[in-house]
């Protein structure tokens, strides 16, 4: 057992976000995004982002709107856009930059998924 002083949650294993319709969700998550798809469970659909297994799932009675907001790591934000774009995402804003410090800036553009939960590509560039 581990000493309560020595807990430290550092590591996230699993998000969870709300959706109305577990199919258009997974196609979305799966076919628009290019997450990796894993499986699909009555109204539980899952997914593999680079370790961290993402659950959509259809709340069980009242509620449920309101999700965590996704921050999706990419190497170029501006290119991920493009591609998103393309593929018929609409973001709220172009891609900007949201943090600069002497190393790097931080960019982000955001945008809604198929069911209106608020998503982000993320990512930072070097400026040295």
């Amino acid at each position: 057992m581990t000493n309560s002083n020595d807990l430290s949650l550092s590591s996230l294993l699993q998000l969870s976000m709300p959706v109305e319709d577990i199919d258009r969700a997974v196609a979305f998550y799966r076919d628009v995004l290019g997450a990796r798809f894993l499986f699909q469970a009555g109204t539980l659909g899952f997914f593999d982002l680079d370790g961290v297994r993402l659950m959509l799932a259809v709340p069980e009675g009242e509620g449920g709107a309101g999700g965590s907001v996704l921050y999706f790591r990419v190497p170029d934000v501006l290119a991920a856009h493009g591609v998103m774009r393309a593929r018929g995402v609409t973001f709220e804003a172009d891609p900007h930059v949201v943090h600069r410090d002497d190393r790097h800036e931080l960019w982000m553009a955001f945008f809604k998924d198929s069911e209106g939960n608020l998503l982000a590509l993320s990512g930072e560039k070097s400026l040295a």
